[in-house]
Parts: C-alpha cells; sequence; structure tokens
C-alpha cells in the first residue's frame, strides 16, 4: 500500500469515526407551567428562613399510546451531531464567567427589590418575593422543588451567566426536582447563558425571554403518586397574556419516553390557550417529539429557523419532530425549519 493511499485509508476511518459518535443520554419528568412548581401543593421550602440579599450597585393526554409508530415529520434522518449543529450553546459557552464563592445557604427567600446575588456557589434553592433581583455568575444546586422560582406578584428577575442543576433523589417529591427556573410572576422574566441541567421541568412560563441557554440532562423520576412526570427542556401551560421568547438555546431532552419524556420544547393549553410565542434559531432534539405546538386554539406561534437534531431518534423526538402545530391559526408561522442535514420539516395539522 502506498503512503499516499495509507494517508488516505486513516483519513476514511477517522471520519468514519467522528461521524458515528453519539450525544448525550437519560431523562424524564413532569409538572404544570407559571402556575405553580407542583400541582399538587404550592410548599414553601420547609427550611426557607427568610434572607434579604442587600441590592448591589449595578399529563397523560401529552404521552403518546405506547404502541403509537413513529410519525415522521419528513424523511427520517438518523445523524450523530452534524456541522449544522455548530455555534449553538454549549457547556463552553454558558455558566459563570468568574470564579464562585462557595455558599451552604440551604433554601432562600430573597424579599429585597433590586437584590443582585452574584459569584456565589449556593448549596440550595432561591424563592424570589422582590422585584427587579438578579442572579449572575453563579451557580445553584438545590435539592427543592425548584432552583430559582419568582414568586406570584413579582415582577424583573434576571438570571445570567449561571449554573442551574440539583441533586439527583435528593428533592421533595420522591427524590425529584422539577424546575430549574419558574416564572409565576406577573412580568416576563430574562434566563440567558445559563447551564441547566437534572430537572424535569428546566424552564417553566408562560412568558419570559430565553436566550443562549444550555439544558441538557434532564433526569426522569416518578412524582409520590408512582407515576412518572413528564419531562420538557421549556414548558408552557398558556393562559398568559405576556410574550414568550425562545431563541438560539440548545434543548435537549434525552430522557426514554417509557419514563416520561415529553418535548424539548413543550407548548400545552393546560391552564388556557397558548398564544403569542417566538421559537427562533434553536437546536432542538428528544422527547415523545420534540416541538408540541400549542394545539388547536394556539395563535401568534412563530417557529422560525430551528434545527431539529436526530442525535437521539430518528425523527428527532420519538415519535416526530413536531405535533399539535396549529397551521391555521391567527399569526402562526413556520418557516426554515429543518432537521440537521437541512431537510425541511413540515408538521401535520393539529388533530
Amino acid at each position: 500500500m502506498t503512503t499516499l493511499r495509507r494517508l488516505l485509508v486513516g483519513l476514511a476511518l477517522l471520519l468514519t469515526a467522528a461521524c458515528s459518535s453519539g450525544g448525550e443520554h437519560g431523562d424524564r419528568a413532569d409538572s404544570p407551567p407559571p402556575p405553580s412548581p407542583r400541582a399538587s401543593a404550592d410548599p414553601t421550602p420547609s427550611a426557607s428562613a427568610p434572607v434579604s440579599v442587600s441590592p448591589s450597585a449595578s399529563p397523560s393526554a401529552r404521552s403518546p399510546e405506547a404502541s403509537a409508530t413513529p410519525k415522521p415529520s419528513a424523511t427520517a434522518h438518523a445523524t450523530a451531531a452534524a456541522p449544522p449543529e455548530a455555534g449553538f450553546p454549549n457547556a463552553g459557552t454558558t455558566g459563570p464567567r468568574t470564579r464562585l464563592k462557595p455558599r451552604a445557604a440551604g433554601n432562600m427567600s430573597v424579599t429585597t427589590d433590586g437584590a443582585v446575588i452574584k459569584g456565589q456557589d449556593i448549596t440550595g434553592s432561591l424563592d424570589v418575593y422582590a422585584n427587579n433581583v438578579t442572579v449572575v455568575d453563579s451557580r445553584i444546586t438545590s435539592t427543592n422543588w425548584w432552583g430559582i422560582n419568582l414568586r406570584p406578584g413579582y415582577h424583573g428577575l434576571r438570571v445570567l451567566h449561571s449554573t442551574i442543576t440539583a441533586v439527583p433523589g435528593k428533592g421533595p417529591d420522591n427524590g425529584g426536582v422539577d424546575y430549574a427556573v419558574s416564572n409565576m410572576g406577573s412580568s416576563s422574566i430574562e434566563v440567558g447563558w445559563c447551564d441547566i441541567s437534572v430537572f424535569g421541568n428546566a424552564l417553566s412560563m408562560g412568558q419570559g425571554n430565553l436566550h443562549d441557554n444550555y439544558v441538557h440532562g434532564l433526569v426522569p423520576f416518578r412524582n409520590n403518586g408512582g407515576e412518572w412526570q413528564h419531562t420538557d427542556a421549556v414548558i408552557s401551560g398558556g393562559g398568559s397574556n405576556g410574550t414568550l421568547v425562545i431563541r438560539h438555546n440548545t434543548l435537549l431532552n434525552p430522557v426514554p419516553v417509557d419514563q416520561g419524556a415529553s418535548a424539548a420544547v413543550g407548548l400545552f393549553a393546560d391552564t388556557g390557550h397558548v398564544s403569542n410565542t417566538v421559537i427562533d434559531g434553536n437546536l432542538l432534539a428528544g422527547g415523545a417529539y420534540a416541538l408540541y405546538g400549542g394545539g388547536d386554539g394556539a395563535t401568534g406561534i412563530t417557529v422560525t429557523n430551528n434545527v431539529f437534531s436526530t442525535r437521539y431518534h430518528r425523527y428527532s423526538g420519538v415519535y416526530g419532530a413536531v405535533t399539535a402545530w396549529n397551521a391555521g391559526g391567527a399569526g402562526n408561522v413556520w418557516r426554515g425549519n429543518r432537521f440537521s442535514d437541512g431537510t425541511p420539516i413540515t408538521p401535520e395539522p393539529a388533530g
């Protein structure tokens, strides 16, 4: 074999190995969106001593039947992470940018308007009863229902450049943990450049600005009733008067469907019609379907320029890339959405 041929064979082997590499695996969960971090109750953290942080200057209906046959939204394309998936948020572009100061805080209630929590490695959760609170360049490791929760009647929460995770098996719901960031407040909140993992419904809200986040590693769990909880990287339950913008995030849900996998982005009419939602320029993968589009009553939903990865399933989700899309809804737009290899995706009508 000539030297040139040896080089060409070696190159081919390297390319084959690269193309066969897979993604991460493992999650599951379920819970409703903004209304409350837990349908059964709205508990206040048991170890929650009110803490004033000083301001600084600056459903079963969702689960496909077990016997359902996967229905592709376009030709099936089982591939490893492809070049078009590069450039989306990952572990290197999200999370804290500074050295952190450890703080075993337990479950904290933040009660000071304008509080800034910066550069802290917090073992515990944040329950926010204040306006215009900012969490930046920090790490939250929770064993509570949530990592950060904005309570009803408050507004202006910003969570930026932070890691929000939990300890599997240590949550109050039979060892489960539900929400990384939950917006129960009265206005939009911002979550940007965050590394989010473990929580079953990672970003739970009907209104907000979610951008440049890396959501991955969701962990399945059974609730106290013994049922698998549905998992979603982003979940909205509808009924909101505000706008939800989901732009340029990596949203991965590798949880097996028989352990509760729901969606990468789940727009569900649990508490009212879904409306005024922008899903633009994201990388989506996993779930029963990668995207639940809001159903028959959904209006004002724009889904544009998203890449549906097949790193977990040949149809992006187990049963397809998208379902419950209301093509005839006022203001609904579907444009420029594709699989990782560039194949366009055309959704089936909501049924």
